[in-house]
């Protein structure tokens, strides 16, 4: 639910509610249901765009790992932080924009409303409706959005735990796993926000961008603080995703004896 009203917050075109009252405010016309608008879609872009980009750093990564016989450098980990998260965020472009037009939904009148029943209902309407290429509507936005937010989490993570583990002071242990993926989640937030924001716009527009650079020029004209709309619930969304998915991650590493090189 707080994805749902991050949306309605970077949707606005001024503004005119912050996160409590966009919340109230949903939550008295539709109901609590309502904050949970998407959630097929949602589910379905963690199955394109998330599995894509872990899977493509993790693989090189173990394989950079094995072949050098130790820890790869930060610039190395940004680098292919940058490259997984611009391929998963191509791969789960069409999932993305169907979860941001369901969860929009739910603010705009009745005769507006898409009405998709769920992600595969979205997905095939607008591929039927509006053609294949307005699937990968945003998909520039969504990809460089995905290579920072994937830079942020993975690459910043394995760095931070290194860094933490390197002062001798803490074991590798849940509490190191949790450090570490704070920190990520924070470096996260701060670098996808502005990305998050024109991705948004764009994924739910109805033809009035023209392109990129219109859509930067128009939010622009809000203020500097229009491209961080919405950074609170966009950290608490992002940042106890980070911190759980690293220690379930670290756990299940450690169920199946995966070692790790640090």
């Amino acid at each position: 639910h707080r994805l749902s009203y991050l949306v309605h917050l970077q949707t606005q075109h001024e503004v005119r509610m912050r996160m409590v009252g966009m919340t109230m405010s949903v939550v008295q016309r539709e109901g609590v249901l309502a904050l949970y608008s998407g959630l097929s879609a949602s589910l379905c872009r963690q199955m394109t765009y998330s599995l894509s980009r872990f899977a493509i750093y993790e693989t090189v990564s173990d394989q950079m790992k094995d072949r050098t016989h130790g820890p790869m450098p930060f610039y190395q980990k940004v680098l292919l932080g940058l490259f997984g998260g611009f391929a998963g965020g191509f791969i789960g472009t069409p999932a993305d924009m169907v979860n941001v037009r369901m969860q929009n939904d739910v603010k705009v009148p009745l005769e507006l409303r898409r009405n998709y029943a769920h992600a595969l209902d979205g997905l095939f309407r607008v591929w039927k409706e509006e053609g294949m290429k307005k699937l990968f509507s945003g998909a520039t936005m969504a990809s460089s959005r995905g290579a920072l937010v994937t830079v942020g989490q993975l690459a910043c993570y394995d760095q931070a735990k290194q860094l933490v583990l390197g002062t001798g002071a803490m074991q590798d242990n849940i509490l190191t796993h949790f450090l570490a993926s704070l920190i990520a989640g924070g470096c996260a937030t701060v670098l996808c926000q502005p990305l998050d924001v024109l991705k948004t716009r764009l994924m739910n527009s109805k033809g009035e961008y023209v392109g990129l650079l219109h859509c930067v020029r128009d939010t622009a004209k809000l203020g500097p603080n229009a491209f961080y709309k919405g950074l609170v619930p966009a950290g608490i969304r992002l940042i106890p995703h980070t911190v759980l998915t690293f220690i379930f991650l670290e756990q299940l590493r450690t169920c199946c004896g995966i070692r790790i090189v640090t």
